[in-house]
């Protein structure tokens, strides 16, 4: 079963609010809400305010995405949505909307349009396939060069340059941002709810 510490509810609970970032931090895991799977053009997000899945857009371009991608629960980036990540080596695709537990290998720190928008690097907690991977550098140079070309690219078609991966980060820089991001969510996001 997942770690949500809530009650039962007949009302439908969201998942970004509700859970924590981190599902156990000494073993590096988080809890991730996934949004897109790798090969989609299809750009899902979750509405931060239901937690509902939306189409946010499709693709200008036939790059399609090169990892499955998501949101991490109770965390605000710099570019005023949840921290993202990248779930790479995955073999099948995971249903959107659904919940997974991610291991984390790094981070790379990029901006989009002027906006810090960094993305964690993870691999799925619970495939043992990928166990040994506790780096982002035992992914391959060429991996971080593909990484690095999608996101300077996936938007050229429609606004040329918006997109400059600033570099790749080990584990401890990973868990620093995430942490800043779990505080500006405490302290941006948090003071809005309803009560």
């Amino acid at each position: 079963m997942a770690n949500i510490d809530h009650a039962p509810s007949k009302y439908m609970l969201n998942l970004l609010h509700v859970l924590p970032a981190f599902a156990d931090e000494s073993e590096l895991r988080l809890n991730s809400i996934v949004e897109v799977n790798s090969s989609s053009r299809n750009k899902y997000e979750i509405i931060t305010e239901s937690g509902q899945l939306k189409l946010d857009r499709v693709g200008y371009s036939s790059m399609m995405y090169p990892f499955t991608y998501g949101a991490i629960p109770c965390t605000w980036d710099e570019d005023g949505d949840p921290l993202d990540i990248e779930i790479v080596n995955v073999d099948e695709p995971l249903i959107p909307g659904s919940l997974i537990e991610a291991r984390i290998i790094g981070i790379m720190k990029f901006v989009d349009g002027g906006e810090v928008d960094d993305k964690v690097i993870a691999v799925l907690a619970d495939d043992k396939r990928q166990d040994h991977i506790t780096s982002y550098e035992q992914l391959g140079a060429h991996w971080q060069k593909e990484t690095t070309h999608y996101w300077e690219f996936y938007k050229h078609l429609k606004k040329p340059g918006t997109g400059n991966v600033v570099g790749f980060y080990g584990v401890d820089e990973a868990v620093k941002i995430i942490k800043e991001c779990e505080q500006r969510y405490k302290e941006v996001y948090a003071p809005k709810f309803e009560v």
